[in-house]
């Protein structure tokens, strides 16, 4: 109850961020109406929590809804779909690339595609994965905002790690506004936590309060799009196109020394409201733990694989004396051999160790 009552004060009392740049107009002044944006992030527990915020939405919300779910790429999408629109008001779908947007539909990203926004139309590709995920939140949360600025308002539940963080601080430096679950609710709280450690979030509530907050944004007037910042339209571009160059990646951060761990290719380090992630110019991106964590694997394969190598060397040089004929020097030399190898190896496997514990507390 408490949470509710902070939520419902917070809803009624609190001014809204649009309201302060004017971005909604009485319905009366004669202007073009512009659809609102709702984007919705979720992954671990997302299902039950995505589940449950449909079912608070009422159908005539004045908003087309889409939602990034992480789900396995083998998942069947029609029994998701059918979960989802048991208890929604609003009809769920998942769009084709090129479908076109439709008030107060709800539009769930295609297992193994990217869902991203451009000009009243959805678009649906196998581009490069961020944060190793596709769909990404990031992508969808970015292009939204790159697309409808302040008219967006996004929202990330439950889930590990921190995908959604960057595409959140796409959404607030577009004049947007950023709604999270109250991380004590959530399933798995690193997501929603990540985005309150990175961002001054507008709202976090409790999934049951969201309606309350969203269906008093929409009843205030028509949203009339703001600008949209250059370096977020340039990279929402990129993704768009899922082709960049060298040139093109460089203009957004500053170029480093480091390499992507899918690709190969130089990364590009983008810093945003003291938060920092790497693009490479294939379109591969990466937060900072994220790439901590795959540098960490890089590190790990490349012993497993020193370690194999090392052991079929000895296992060859200790198998030399069944093999030949050779003298008491030569033998003892060989097993000399032989037993160094061993110590390598053993040394190898307790770096392998720490790795795996440092990683384990890390997380």
């Amino acid at each position: 109850m408490a949470i509710w009552r902070s939520a419902m004060i917070r809803a009624l009392l609190s001014p809204f961020p649009f309201q302060k740049s004017n971005s909604y107009l009485n319905k009366s002044m004669k202007i073009e109406e512009v659809k609102n944006v709702i984007t919705v992030g979720a992954s671990a527990g997302g299902l039950s929590a995505v589940s449950e915020l449909l079912a608070s939405l009422p159908g005539n919300i004045d908003a087309a809804v889409f939602i990034v779910i992480h789900i396995s790429k083998v998942a069947i999408e029609e029994n998701i779909l059918s979960l989802l629109n048991k208890k929604s008001k609003l009809e769920v779908v998942i769009p084709q690339n090129g479908t076109k947007i439709e008030n107060r539909k709800a539009y769930l990203a295609p297992v193994d595609h990217h869902m991203m926004l451009s000009n009243g139309t959805i678009l649906t590709t196998r581009g490069a994965k961020e944060n190793h995920w596709r769909p990404s939140i990031d992508v969808l949360f970015r292009t939204a905002a790159a697309a409808y600025s302040n008219c967006v308002t996004g929202i990330i539940l439950t889930g590990l790690l921190d995908d959604g963080t960057s595409g959140m601080i796409a959404i607030k430096n577009a004049g947007g506004t950023c709604i999270v679950q109250e991380p004590e609710e959530a399933e798995y709280a690193d997501m929603p936590q990540s985005v309150i450690n990175n961002i001054e979030v507008d709202y976090r509530v409790s999934i049951v309060d969201m309606h309350y907050i969203l269906s008093d944004l929409y009843s205030r007037g028509i949203c009339v799009k703001g600008e949209v910042p250059a370096n977020l339209k340039l990279e929402s571009e990129i993704t768009l196109r899922m082709s960049s160059n060298y040139e093109q990646t460089s203009t957004l951060g500053i170029p480093t020394m480091f390499t992507c761990p899918d690709c190969g290719g130089v990364l590009t380090k983008i810093k945003e409201d003291g938060n920092s992630r790497y693009r490479c110019f294939t379109g591969h991106v990466y937060s900072e733990d994220i790439l901590t964590g795959e540098y960490a694997n890089k590190i790990e394969e490349a012993l497993w694989v020193a370690i194999r190598m090392m052991e079929e060397r000895r296992n060859f040089i200790s198998g030399l004396e069944e093999r030949t004929q050779i003298n008491t020097y030569v033998s003892e030399d060989r097993k000399k051999r032989a037993d160094e190898l061993k110590v390598y190896i053993e040394r190898l496997k307790d770096v392998l160790k720490d790795v795996g514990d440092s990683r384990i507390t890390k997380l």
